[in-house]
């Protein structure tokens, strides 16, 4: 997915005035696997080369990676996965049990935080957002309890100061 503000929306000082759509915008790629489970980073580009190095990173050789007909996607097959491509535009969004619903779900719940309780997420700072929803939607089934302790464990001998905050 693409995340970032309006064109229409922003100040005429921050205007690029070079398009529409992904212009202006940071790309982010995810996997969800059959469990639920779901892996998301900023990435500097859509290219082949940049989306295949993440499944790489992320799934098992042979595994079954089902896609929309991104052009990014084009050799999944040959570097080792099983592919299926869904043709949103063809009005497909399922074949054979195989579908993108559940990381467009992901987005979704993502773009949702950016619009009504964060507002702006700037770039230098957008991979700690992707981080905390995808935190977020891992654990939202565990017990508070649960959370809470998971959450202290995981803070545990770690500070962050406001200098590497702003340095990172």
């Amino acid at each position: 997915t693409y995340v970032g503000g309006r064109e229409k929306n922003k100040h005429s000082s921050k205007k690029l005035n070079a398009g529409r759509g992904t212009v202006g915008k940071t790309a982010v790629v995810g996997i969800r696997s059959a469990f639920g489970e779901v892996r998301a980073v900023v990435v500097e580009n859509t290219k082949a080369a940049t989306l295949e190095r993440f499944v790489r990173e992320h799934c098992k050789t042979g595994a079954t990676i089902v896609t929309d007909t991104h052009g990014g996607y084009i050799g999944l097959e040959a570097a080792g996965f099983q592919h299926i491509r869904i043709n949103h535009s063809a009005g497909e969004y399922i074949r054979d049990m195989a579908h993108t619903n559940g990381i467009e779900s992901f987005w979704a719940l993502l773009k949702r935080g950016y619009i009504g309780v964060y507002h702006y997420m700037s770039t230098k700072h957008l991979h700690r957002y992707v981080k905390e929803f995808s935190f977020r939607h891992n654990t939202a089934k565990i017990g508070t309890m649960d959370f809470i302790n998971m959450t202290i464990a995981r803070m545990a001998g770690e500070r962050l100061t406001y200098r590497g905050l702003i340095h990172a």
